[in-house]
C-alpha cells in the first residue's frame, strides 16, 4: 500500500515541501534511508542525514532552518514535533498492517463462545466454552482461550499465548507470543513426610484495559480471588508475576524481573529488570527499582529511589559502591598499617 506526502502531511496537519505527489510503502531510519520510504528527524544529532539520504519523504520540524537543500527525490513534511507524528504514523500504519478479520480453518471454536464484531480468530487457535471475545478482538495461530474466559474490545492475543481459564483480559490490551496467564500459582504445603502436597490455585487473573504483556512472561492465578494487573501497566518479556500479586495503574516492569506471591505493587513504580521483589509486601505508589535490585521489605516511601541487593536507598548504594571497588586497596592499607604497628610495639 502506497501513501503520498500530500495524505501524510493531512493525517499529521503537516506542509509539503517539495513533491506533494512523492509516494512511499516502507519506512526507514534517516541514516539508512532508501527510495520510497518515509523518516523522520526528530534528533538534531541526525541533521547531517536530512541532506543525504535516499529516503523519499522525511518528516521534520516546522522550526527546522536548512543551511543547504535536500536532494531532489526528498520531499519533506514540516509538523510541530517529527517524534510524536511519526509514533502516531507507526500506529496507523501498525493497525493497517495487523487489520485482520474473519475465522481461518482449521481452528476450534466452542459452540457456546461468543463472538464480537469483526473478530481475527487465526488457524490453529482454540476458543474454549463460554468465552466471550469483544469487538475487533484478534486471536493469532496456536494461541488458546480457555473456559470462561472474557477478551476485551480491540484486544490482541498473538501466536502461542495461552490463557487459561475463567480469566479476564480487558479492551486494548496486547498479549505477545508465548505468555502464559492464569498457570498455578507456586503453592504447595509441606507434609511431615518431606514431600509437597499441591494447594489447588481455583482464583482467576483479572488484567485490565490497556495493558501489555510481553513475550514469555508469566501472570500466575490466584489462589483465591485474582491476581490482578491494573490499568495501563506494561510488562516486557520474560517476567514472572506470582498468585495473588497486585499490580498498580501505568506501573512498567523491565524484562526478567519477577515479583512473589501477594505483593502489592503500587501505581506509576518503575521496576527494571532482573530485579526481585519478595512476597507478601507492599510497594508504594511511584516507587523506583533499578536492575538487579532485591527487595525483601515493604517501601512505604512514595516516588524512593532504590538500588542494590538488599535494596537501599540509591544514593547511599551508589557512595557504597565507590567504598567497595576500593576495598582490595583498603585491605592492602590495613595490612601494611598493621606490619608497622606490630614494628613498633616491638
Amino acid at each position: 500500500m502506497k501513501f503520498s506526502a500530500s495524505q501524510i502531511a493531512s493525517l499529521l496537519n503537516g506542509t509539503v515541501e517539495g513533491n506533494p505527489d512523492a509516494a512511499v510503502s516502507n519506512l526507514s531510519k534517516i541514516e539508512e534511508g532508501k527510495p520510497e520510504t518515509l523518516s523522520f528527524l526528530g534528533n538534531p544529532q541526525y541533521t547531517p542525514y536530512v541532506y543525504e539520504t535516499d529516503a523519499s519523504i522525511v518528516i521534520v520540524n516546522k522550526s527546522l532552518v536548512l543551511d543547504k537543500p535536500v536532494k531532489s527525490t526528498c520531499t519533506l513534511i514540516r509538523v510541530e514535533d517529527a517524534y510524536s507524528s511519526f509514533a502516531q504514523l507507526l500506529e496507523i500504519y501498525n493497525q493497517v498492517k495487523n487489520d485482520k478479520k474473519g475465522i481461518e480453518q482449521p481452528s476450534y471454536i466452542a459452540k457456546t463462545a461468543k463472538l464480537g464484531n469483526d473478530c481475527y480468530v487465526a488457524a490453529f487457535a482454540y476458543i474454549g466454552e463460554n468465552v466471550v471475545l469483544g469487538n475487533n478482538a484478534k486471536i493469532y495461530p496456536h494461541a488458546f482461550i480457555g473456559d470462561n474466559t472474557k477478551v476485551g474490545d480491540n484486544t490482541t492475543i498473538y501466536a502461542g499465548a495461552k490463557v487459561y481459564s475463567d480469566c479476564s483480559i480487558g479492551s486494548n490490551c496486547t498479549l505477545h507470543a508465548g505468555s502464559v496467564i492464569g498457570a498455578d500459582g507456586f503453592g504447595f504445603a509441606p507434609n511431615s513426610d518431606n514431600n509437597y502436597k499441591k494447594i489447588p490455585q481455583i482464583g482467576n487473573v483479572l488484567i485490565e484495559d490497556h495493558v501489555e504483556i510481553g513475550a514469555n512472561t508469566t501472570v500466575d492465578r490466584a489462589t483465591l480471588g485474582s491476581t490482578i494487573i491494573r490499568k495501563g501497566v506494561k510488562l516486557d518479556n520474560l517476567i514472572q508475576i506470582g498468585h495473588n500479586v497486585e499490580i498498580g495503574e501505568n506501573t512498567v516492569v523491565a524484562a526478567s524481573a519477577s515479583i512473589a506471591g501477594s505483593t502489592k505493587v503500587g501505581k506509576n513504580c518503575m521496576i527494571g529488570g532482573q530485579a526481585g521483589i519478595v512476597g507478601h509486601l507492599k510497594i508504594a505508589d511511584g516507587v523506583k527499582i533499578a536492575g538487579q535490585t532485591g527487595i525483601g521489605s515493604n517501601i512505604k516511601k512514595e516516588g524512593e529511589i532504590l538500588q542494590g541487593s538488599p535494596a537501599m536507598p540509591h544514593l547511599d548504594f551508589q557512595r557504597s559502591f565507590v567504598i567497595f571497588r576500593k576495598l582490595p586497596q583498603l585491605a592492602q592499607k590495613i595490612s601494611e598499617l598493621e606490619k608497622q604497628l606490630s614494628v613498633v610495639n616491638k
